[in-house]
Parts: structure tokens; C-alpha cells; sequence
């Protein structure tokens, strides 16, 4: 059996991920599901016996790489995240597929398949350095959503990116507030998921619950020691970031 850990804080693409595993091989073995950097350190110096790990990289309490750099993992590492910005880190940290969500069950076979090359070569060859290599230089352009579809009892209608204010997720669903300040369902599940297709030089994730849109932003202003209330063109409520999101909020907002 093949062993594998799963490093995923999101229930929904840990599903996902278990399925796809049973889709492409039925010879696994899910050792682990870990949600958080700490509980990961903790498991990994304890269990060497693993094959596979696919992780997560942005988790409830920090950052993926600091797990790397706490444990020496021996074991090749399939990365699935939303965010492209990581990628030169991944390969440096034992990575040897990087998949962007929301990515689909072909795409996951193709990387399952690299591994499995890998394990039965247990070295990788001069061709896959190269096309490794090609991608780090050569990065593919990322395309972004320009409109989003909304199911509603008279049929589905769109919404328009540039006409949505903020994405909010409350309790299990996501909605898009448009510039009226109009809520609408998404199909989409989780704002991981729309951090995937939308522009991160517009969009930003304030907190765990909240993606505001760049061009609505009329001004900041501090909120609490570690914190800022954000105002937000004609509307009367305030959003704010979380601890964790305010330096890099300062910085992208500045951009």
C-alpha cells in the first residue's frame, strides 16, 4: 500500500483529494489528515513511514514551509494550493508537483503519475529536472474570472467581476456583494476557491471570512493595535482584517 499524508485545513478539498486518490489508485493508504502546521510537525517527526504527502500550503496557523523546515521529509511532496506566488519555495522543499486550485481529477492523475515514475525510478531523470527547470523559468500565465454565475428560481443570471464589492463566506456558502450591496449565492465553496479565479492584485483575503475588491476601498483606518477597519465606498459597514493579514493588507493595498 501506498502511504499518504494529507496536510489540508479545508474539509471540502480534503474530500476532494481522498477522491481523487480512490479515482487514480486504489492501492493507498490515508495515514493522516492534519489541518495546521503544528499538529504536522508533531506527526511527521514521529511517522517516517510515508510515501506521499499532499499539502496544503497557506493553513489555520501559518505557512506549509515552516513544517519543512521544522522536520526533514524524505518523501516527495504533491502541493495543492490556490496560490502561485509559492512556487519556486515548493520545489525547494521536496515538491515535485505543484497544482493550482481548483484543478481537476486529470490533472491530479498526471501528477499522481510523476510520482509513481519517481517511486519506481527513485531518482528523478535529466528530462523531468529540465521540464521542472522550464517551469520555474517560464511560469504559465494565469487567467482570471471575469464574471460569475448566480443560480436563481427564474434561471441563472451573471455577475460581472469588476462589479463585486467583497465575497463573504458565512456558513458553509460563499456570496458575492455586488457595488449596490446586493448578496449573491456563488456555486463555489469556499474562498480558497475564489482565490483561485480572481486577480490578486484586485482582490484580497482580509480575514478567513472576507475577500475585499481593491477599487471599492476608500480608506483604512486603525481599528486595534493589530487590525484595520476598512471603509468601503457607500456602504456603511466596515470590514476588518485579521492579525495575521494586516502587514501584508498595508502592503497590497499600497500597490
Amino acid at each position: 500500500m501506498i502511504k499518504v499524508v494529507i496536510i489540508e485545513d479545508e474539509i471540502p478539498a480534503r474530500k476532494k483529494l481522498k477522491r481523487f486518490l480512490a479515482e487514480v489508485d486504489n492501492s493507498t493508504e490515508i495515514i493522516a489528515e492534519i489541518g495546521t502546521v503544528s499538529e504536522a510537525i508533531e506527526f511527521l517527526k514521529q511517522e517516517k513511514s510515508i510515501d506521499l504527502i499532499l499539502s496544503d500550503i497557506e493553513l489555520q496557523d501559518g505557512n506549509a514551509f515552516e513544517i519543512y523546515q521544522e522536520v526533514n521529509v524524505s518523501c516527495p511532496i504533491i502541493f495543492t494550493t490556490a496560490y502561485n506566488q509559492f512556487l519556486m519555495d515548493a520545489f525547494e522543499s521536496n515538491g515535485i508537483e505543484y497544482l493550482l486550485k481548483p484543478f481537476s481529477v486529470e490533472r491530479f492523475k498526471k501528477a499522481w503519475d510523476k510520482f509513481l515514475l519517481l517511486k519506481k525510478t527513485t531518482s528523478v531523470d535529466d528530462n523531468l529536472l529540465s521540464k521542472l527547470t522550464q517551469l520555474l523559468n517560464n511560469p504559465t500565465e494565469k487567467t482570471f474570472k471575469n464574471r460569475f454565475s448566480v443560480s436563481s428560481k427564474q434561471g441563472t443570471y451573471f455577475l460581472e467581476t469588476t462589479d463585486i464589492v467583497y465575497f463573504s463566506a458565512e456558513e458553509g456558502v460563499v456570496f458575492a456583494v455586488d457595488k449596490n450591496f446586493k448578496k449573491h449565492l456563488l456555486t463555489q465553496a469556499t474562498l480558497k476557491e475564489i482565490e483561485a479565479l480572481v486577480n490578486p492584485a484586485t482582490f484580497f483575503r482580509i480575514n478567513r471570512n472576507e475577500i475585499v475588491n481593491k477599487s471599492y476601498i476608500e480608506r483604512i483606518e486603525r481599528y486595534t493595535k493589530n487590525s484595520l477597519s476598512i471603509k468601503i465606498q457607500n456602504y456603511p459597514n466596515r470590514l476588518f482584517t485579521s492579525q495575521s493579514q494586516t502587514a501584508p493588507f498595508r502592503e497590497w493595498v499600497e500597490k
